[in-house]
């Protein structure tokens, strides 16, 4: 299958290493004066850009978004229906190259759609709610805005920290310096505005440090 990414390429080598050299890719950046042409080669589309309109070009292939900070109900609120089947999931750094895709859907009957696309694909997959975060980035940005806590108040070291709370096989703050301390406050930001949940509220040092584009310390 021939997948077509619009704005992959900070998850280039995460998509290349899930499903393989059997497939092949495209990655296109959003300015691109032939996108649409390039689309029309694909089997498969992906668009992680933060406001994607592929939803109405033809002819139409499954079309998965990076729903981490909008859903898809946002994405097509007061819009008319996309022409074809639409998907949510997690395109940040560290959530695409994982055993089991979180997976949105849109229309009723898309879950037909997903199933085949993703048998092409060879992931599992499991059906989430449609909102905002899906459901592992909402836990994984609330443990590292908890983390920034601990740090704040003197819990402990970053380093410390890091090897106490590892995950993915790697510490929290090092996969949080992975995915980029922005995406993480962004992310925090809108399910707070979607949910109104004190804790998900970004803590001072995670917004200082998303301002200033600054990293976590956590040693060699």
């Amino acid at each position: 299958m021939h997948l077509f990414i619009v704005e992959g390429q900070p998850v280039e080598a995460e998509f290349r290493r899930k499903f393989g050299a059997t497939h092949t890719y495209d990655f296109c950046p959003a300015g691109a004066p032939d996108l649409l042409t390039r689309l029309g080669a694909a089997d498969v589309a992906f668009d992680l850009r933060d406001w994607p309109e592929l939803h109405y070009e033809q002819p139409r292939q499954p079309l998965f978004y990076n729903t981490t900070t909008r859903s898809l109900a946002q994405l097509f609120h007061g819009e008319a229906p996309p022409f074809g089947p639409v998907f949510g999931f997690c395109g940040l750094p560290t959530f695409v190259d994982v055993p089991v895709w979180e997976v949105s859907t849109y229309g009723a009957a898309d879950g037909l759609y997903l199933s085949e696309a993703c048998a092409l694909l060879g992931t599992e997959y499991q059906v989430v709610q449609d909102r905002v975060g899906l459901l592992t980035p909402r836990v994984v940005c609330l443990s590292i805005n908890e983390a920034c806590y601990a740090l704040q108040e003197g819990v402990a070291s970053a380093p410390a920290i890091n090897l106490l709370l590892l995950g993915s096989g790697s510490g929290l703050l090092t996969r949080a310096n992975t995915i980029g301390l922005s995406r993480v406050y962004e992310t925090l930001e809108c399910v707070y505005q979607d949910t109104h949940e004190p804790r998900y509220i970004p803590s001072a040092l995670l917004k200082r440090m998303h301002l200033r584009g600054e990293l976590f310390e956590v040693g060699g």
